[in-house]
């Protein structure tokens, strides 16, 4: 009897443990099976982009990101609303960028709507580094596929020759370090009372004069940069003409042309509206939105092409341009960072669509940013006098040691 009560308990105990285990494998199947995802492409590919360069010799193209959304058998998802936000590689103080201000910051916020799943920006990526991207992605009718989020990584490697100019800075300071070491490491008499000899206090006295001019000159540069920006753009925002095209307007020879920024256009029974503000700050986005209605019905209309171009009153480059349509509501909503501190003209041209029942000349409105500079922290600029100064030290313990090796011992 206790056999078999021994039997049916290992036998209960065997058919639970194999339930297990088949519902295990099962759910382990389960979370094996392919899911919706989002592809992106770049273009060029990523090995290709470079951070942005202020003073290029020629205007930087942006990078053009394309994400598709895909469903589990790899077939494009329709009718999708794509959220897409872009942060800046993380903080570093230790290895700065360019612009230090900018990292770890949102460079792009895009709300589009993807009849085909589809969206496609050109970005101009200003930094080095591993830029995150974060996709949101849910269906324009209720249920019609289960929404993705998905985080993906965009890797810049940083422009070779950025290595190339260090370098050579590099061996500069370390040629000044060496020529002070071996002056500093020759015999040299120490007069009764001093703590160093004549040469080597005035090399070292004549270093650190260097040092606070160096660092002196770190500081007054990039304030007087930042005020050139402001002035800069105080001067564009009220000195400088802004038109669209067939629009002039004469008020003499003599007189100063003016600034217009037009924010609103009525024409052909549509009213397009450009929102958002006139000015920006590096290191923050702008909010930035453009509304299409019917200019008698106040009704809105999205059966409508919104092409949008933001370009550089300075230099004349483009950091982010992006064709879309409109929600529902005639609406295309966007922030953006100007990260170069220049003034920039938002662009927005809309258009109708191949096969909408109205069709219309393409209108355009405009808007000049002014965008507020903002200075590197003086912690980052004293850290790169830092390493600066190492190399030089570097130098002058390497000059010493050769000098005194080299130099006959009496």
């Amino acid at each position: 009897m206790l056999k078999i009560k021994k039997f049916k308990v290992s036998l209960l105990v065997s058919s639970v443990v194999g339930l297990m285990s088949v519902g295990f494998h099962h759910s382990a199947g389960l979370s094996q099976l392919p899911q919706a995802r989002v592809q992106l492409t770049t273009e060029p590919p990523i090995s290709q982009i470079i951070p942005f360069e202020a003073e290029a010799s020629k205007p930087q193209l942006p990078a053009k990101l394309t994400l598709q959304a895909v469903d589990a058998a790899g077939k494009p998802l329709t009718n999708a609303n794509i959220n897409l936000k872009i942060f800046t590689p993380a903080k570093n103080p230790w290895l700065t960028t360019d612009f230090p201000i900018v990292e770890g910051t949102k460079l792009l916020d895009i709300q589009a709507i993807a009849p085909q799943g589809q969206l496609q920006v050109q970005q101009i990526l200003p930094i080095r580094g591993n830029y995150q991207l974060q996709v949101n992605i849910t269906p324009i009718t209720p249920n019609a596929f289960t929404p993705i989020q998905q985080n993906l990584n965009l890797s810049v490697p940083e422009n070779p020759f950025k290595y190339s100019n260090f370098a050579i800075l590099a061996i500069i300071l370390l040629i000044v370090g060496l020529g002070g070491g071996w002056v500093i490491g020759g015999r040299q008499e120490t007069q009764p009372g001093e703590i160093a000899p004549q040469r080597v206090r005035l090399l070292l006295s004549g270093a650190t004069v260097v040092a606070i001019v160096a660092l002196l000159a770190v500081n007054l540069s990039s304030e007087i940069a930042q005020s050139q920006t402001s002035h800069g753009e105080h001067h564009n925002h009220h000195a400088s003409a802004t038109e669209p095209e067939g629009e002039h307007h004469h008020h003499g020879s003599a007189a100063e042309p003016e600034v217009y920024n037009y924010g609103i256009v009525k024409q052909q029974g549509l009213e397009v509206q450009l929102l958002g503000d006139a000015s920006a700050t590096v290191g923050e986005t702008d909010k930035l939105q453009v509304q299409v209605v019917d200019e008698k019905t106040k009704q809105p209309v999205s059966d409508v092409l919104v092409n949008i171009k933001t370009k550089s009153l300075e230099d004349g480059w483009v950091p982010f341009a992006y064709q879309g349509i409109p929600d529902a509501n005639g609406r295309l909503s966007w922030e953006q960072q100007f990260f170069d501190g220049a003034p920039h003209n938002v662009l927005v041209e809309v258009s109708p669509q191949p096969n909408a029942s109205r069709q219309f000349s393409p209108l355009r409105v405009q808007k000049n940013v002014d965008v507020e500079g903002v200075a590197p922290p003086v912690s980052i600029r004293l850290i790169v006098l830092a390493y600066l100064t190492g190399i030089i030290i570097i130098g002058l313990l390497v000059g010493m040691q050769l000098k005194r090796k080299l130099t006959p011992q009496h």
